[in-house]
C-alpha cells in the first residue's frame, strides 16, 4: 500500500508503526459556526480512509475539537453569549450533520478546553528545552530554534513573511515567532498558568492532544490542505521542539469550490451540511461528488454535478432492484466461471484504494461491474454475486444504496399499473402513455421487461 506524504511529496509505502495496528490523528472544527460542505469533505474523506484501513489493520482514530479560540471569543460578542455556549451550541450541530451525512464518529473526540493542564505542561517542555519564551504573560514558540521550519510547506524561513505584524504591546523576538498561551483579556474566558491567567494557542492543542492519545510518534495526521501552513508546520516545529518524532506520514486532502469561487457567506454562495439536506435529501448525492476527485485535488461544487451524482446513483440502485425481482430465480453453476470476472473489479477496487486511496479509480472499478451485470442480469449466480460485492465494497465509502420505497405501493397506484396494463393489451397506447405519465408526476417510474411492468420510486 501506498500513501503520498505531503511531508516528502512523495508516494511512500505505508508501514505502520506497529504491526497490525494504525494511529490516526485528524484535525477537526473550530467550533463557532455551522459546518459547511467544504467541512464535509474532510471529514467524509478520512472517514473513508477509515472505514478501508479497518478493514486491514485494527485503527484508533482521533479528531480534535477547538473550543476555545478568538473566532469562538468574537461570536460569543456577536451572540451575547459565553464562549462556552458558543462552542457547545455549533459542536452539537457539527455532530447532528455528521449524523446526517452517514459520517463515522471519531474513536477519541478530544476537547481543546478539556487538555488545558496537558497543554500547560507542553510548553513548560518547550520553555526548559530553549524552544519558547514568556513575554508579558503571552508565550511564544522561538522560531529560530524550529529543525528545518517550512519543511512540510515547503518554505525557506529565510524568505518568509510574518503571516501578520506584531501588534502593540507584543514582544517577540522574530515577527513568525507564534502564541503558544495568549494572556487573557478582560471577558475572555481563562485558565491558571506558571505565566498568568490565560488560554492556549490553535496549534499548541493538536500537538498535546495526538501526542497523549497516539504516542510521541504516530503514523497518519491528516487536514485540509489549508492547514499545511501555518497550522502543520507549527505543530512539527513544537512537537519535534519537546523531543516528539511526531506523524510518520501527512495527508491532505483538497478544498472545495462553489462555481468556481471560493465559499464565503460574503458571495452568496455559503451552503451548510443542513441546507444541503434539506434540498438534495440524500447524502449520497455529495459524497459521490467527493468519490469523483482524487482526495488530494481540489473539487469544484455546482448544481449540475450533483444532477450528475444523482444519475450515478440511479445506476446502482436500478441494479440492485433488477436483482431483487430474479431472487426466485434457480442458481446454477453453468456460468460460474464468468464469475470471476466480478472478482476481477473487487481486485480493481483493491488495487486503486492501495495506490493512495485513488477513490475515483476505486468508483469506476464499481461502474464497470455494474455495466458487465446488467449485461449478465439474467445469469442469477453473477447478479447475486455482484450484489454481494457491491454492498460490501459501497459500505467503504459509506454510500446508502437501499431501495427508498418499493413496498408497499399505494392502492392508488397499483389501480394506475394494472389500468396501464390493460390499456397496453387493448393497444389503447394513448391511455397507456398518459398513465405513465401521471404515475411519474408521482415519483413513479415504470420499467416495461419481457416478465411485465416493474417499477421503481424516483430518487
Amino acid at each position: 500500500m501506498k500513501i503520498y506524504n505531503s511531508l516528502t511529496r512523495t508516494k511512500e509505502d505505508f508501514i505502520p508503526l506497529k504491526e497490525g495496528k494504525v494511529g490516526i490523528y485528524v484535525c477537526g472544527p473550530t467550533v463557532y459556526d455551522e459546518p459547511h460542505i467544504g467541512h464535509a469533505r474532510s471529514a467524509y474523506i478520512f472517514d473513508v480512509i477509515r472505514r478501508y484501513l479497518s478493514g486491514k489493520y485494527e485503527v484508533k482514530f482521533v479528531r480534535n475539537v477547538t473550543d476555545v479560540d478568538d473566532k469562538i471569543i468574537d461570536k460569543a460578542k456577536k451572540e451575547s453569549k459565553t464562549a462556552e455556549e458558543v462552542s457547545k451550541k455549533y459542536l452539537d450541530s457539527y455532530h447532528e450533520d455528521m449524523d446526517l451525512l452517514g459520517i463515522g464518529s471519531p474513536d477519541k473526540e478530544p476537547l481543546a478546553t478539556e487538555y488545558i493542564p496537558k497543554i500547560v505542561k507542553f510548553i513548560g517542555i518547550l520553555i526548559e528545552k530553549g524552544c519558547a519564551y514568556e513575554s508579558a504573560g503571552d508565550v511564544y514558540f522561538d522560531i529560530k530554534k524550529a529543525k528545518d521550519y517550512g519543511k512540510l510547506s515547503n518554505q525557506n524561513i529565510e524568505k518568509m513573511e510574518a503571516p501578520v505584524r506584531v501588534a502593540a504591546g507584543q514582544a517577540k523576538k522574530d515577527p513568525l515567532d507564534f502564541a503558544l498561551w495568549k494572556k487573557a483579556k478582560e471577558g475572555e474566558p481563562s485558565w491558571d498558568s506558571p505565566w498568568g491567567a490565560g488560554r492556549p494557542g490553535w496549534h499548541i492543542e493538536c500537538s498535546a492532544m495526538s501526542s497523549d492519545i497516539l504516542g510521541d510518534e504516530f503514523d497518519i495526521h491528516g487536514g485540509g490542505v489549508d492547514l499545511i501552513f501555518p497550522h502543520h508546520e507549527n505543530e512539527i516545529a513544537q512537537s519535534e521542539g519537546a523531543g516528539k518524532a511526531f506523524a510518520r506520514y501527512w495527508m491532505h486532502n483538497g478544498l472545495l469550490t462553489i462555481d468556481n469561487e471560493k465559499m464565503a457567506k460574503s458571495l452568496g454562495n455559503f451552503i451548510s451540511i443542513k441546507d444541503f439536506m434539506l434540498k438534495h435529501k440524500d447524502a449520497d448525492y455529495l459524497k459521490l461528488l467527493f468519490l469523483n476527485t482524487h482526495y488530494r485535488h481540489p473539487v469544484d461544487y455546482t448544481e449540475e454535478r450533483i444532477q450528475e451524482m444523482k444519475a450515478q446513483k440511479e445506476r446502482f440502485v436500478i441494479m440492485l432492484e433488477k436483482i431483487e425481482r430474479i431472487k426466485g430465480r434457480k442458481v446454477t453453476g453453468a456460468q460460474g466461471h464468468r464469475v470471476k470476472e466480478l472478482e476481477e473489479y473487487e481486485r480493481n477496487f483493491e488495487e486503486a484504494m492501495e495506490d493512495d486511496f485513488n477513490m475515483p479509480l476505486a468508483l469506476s472499478s464499481l461502474f464497470e461491474m455494474v455495466n458487465y451485470t446488467n449485461k449478465n442480469i439474467d445469469d442469477a449466480k453473477i447478479a447475486l454475486e455482484s450484489k454481494k460485492i457491491l454492498l460490501k465494497l459501497s459500505t467503504i465509502f459509506g454510500l446508502e444504496l437501499k431501495n427508498k420505497g418499493t413496498l408497499d405501493l399505494p392502492a392508488k397506484v397499483e389501480s394506475l399499473i394494472k389500468e396501464r396494463d390493460e390499456a397496453r393489451t387493448k393497444k389503447d397506447y394513448k391511455r397507456s402513455d398518459d398513465i405513465r405519465k401521471k404515475l411519474s408526476d408521482m415519483g413513479v417510474i415504470l420499467e416495461d421487461t419481457k416478465e411485465g411492468t416493474v417499477w421503481r420510486k424516483e430518487l
